[in-house]
């Protein structure tokens, strides 16, 4: 299996996005292809010590920032990383695309280079969130600031896909975010989403509020993009928070110092079941082609953890699993309209 990686995208690009193929390499038996400047990218793989042949690279001078309007970037830079990566993908040149790189730019090119599945609507964003029951899938994160009640619909369908074949689970519990657990709650979009979903080839267990989400209580989260993106941010700003609060709380003095030390092994493991960097990035569903974006600010670990999803995803043929499932779905069941 080959994964392409955008190796300019990203904070602190490349040495992350090399360092973190290098141990994909040796631990997960996949082949590399490192797109961004050759010579750059050269020095830094020398600089790890890998002589091995898993690995090449790509040569590609430009790079797309979060400056750029993506669009248009991707007509005006066609030599830059992300560009190059999302075209060798389409071309079959790969298996898969991993890139920490500007979130406009990546969306742009998966939408407009990789291209949707036949029959979906909207690709979607979907990151894993770190609950009291395990991984929850939350769709969409952050793609689509609106959204129809079909683009829901079929969230929840992907989103089931996805967390059945690659995350483990059995019978994915898929809830709809809304203002109340009741079915009539809600605005005219969730309310008709609410009833397709519940027609829908998926274990749909009605609506979830923002309160119960970290409780685990389902493990698809169906929303539009800019709800998603609400319940990322804050996600993340509140483990960061909690994390730094009790590491306060227990460097105040001698006494709750000796008390860490008994805790340290329970804080380790809280602290790893909210790091982003164990989960990779956030699949964009939908594609023909899996593409992972990963947080911009990502280490190695996290560059690894992206490209062992992206493997993941491939090995469990998740694409054809979401045609499958969309097949299933007869647009007059629902009163589409096509």
């Amino acid at each position: 299996m080959r994964i392409i990686v955008d190796a300019m995208g990203g904070d602190y690009a490349p040495g992350p996005q090399v360092e973190g193929s290098v141990r994909a390499v040796q631990e997960l038996g996949v082949e590399i292809v490192l797109v961004g400047k050759q010579d750059i990218l050269q020095k830094k793989l020398d600089e790890t010590g890998y002589t091995g042949n898993q690995i090449t690279i790509r040569d590609a001078a430009d790079i797309i920032t979060n400056d750029d309007e993506p669009a248009k970037a991707l007509r005006r830079k066609k030599d830059a990383s992300i560009v190059v990566a999302a075209n060798m993908l389409k071309n079959g040149e790969g298996d898969g695309l991993v890139s920490t790189g500007a979130t406009g730019g990546v969306l742009a090119a998966g939408l407009l280079i990789v291209g949707r599945i036949e029959g979906v609507a909207r690709p979607a964003l979907a990151p894993v969130l770190p609950t009291d029951k395990g991984p929850a899938l939350l769709v969409d994160g952050g793609a689509n600031a609106d959204c129809k009640a079909l683009n829901l619909l079929q969230f929840g369908i992907m989103g089931s896909a996805y967390a059945n074949n690659v995350l483990g689970m059995k019978n994915a519990r898929v809830a709809l975010v809304n203002i109340g657990a009741e079915e009539h709650k809600g605005n005219d979009v969730t309310r008709a989403a609410y009833e397709m979903l519940k027609k829908a080839p998926v274990n749909f267990t009605g609506n979830i509020e923002g309160r119960d989400i970290m409780d685990g209580a389902a493990d698809v989260i169906v929303c539009d993009g800019f709800v998603g993106n609400v319940i990322l941010k804050l996600t993340e700003g509140l483990a960061a928070t909690l994390l730094r609060n009790i590491k306060t709380m227990f460097m105040k003095n001698f006494a709750t110092k000796l008390c860490a030390l008994g805790m340290k092994g329970p804080f380790s493991e809280f602290k790893k079941k909210m790091d982003y960097t164990e989960y990779g990035g956030a699949l964009l569903l939908g594609l023909k082609h899996p593409v992972i974006k990963g947080h911009g600010s990502s280490d190695a670990k996290a560059v690894f953890s992206a490209i062992r999803q992206a493997q993941k995803f491939v090995s469990a043929g998740v694409v054809e699993k979401i045609k499958e499932d969309l097949e299933k779905m007869e647009e007059t069941q629902y009163g589409i309209e096509s």
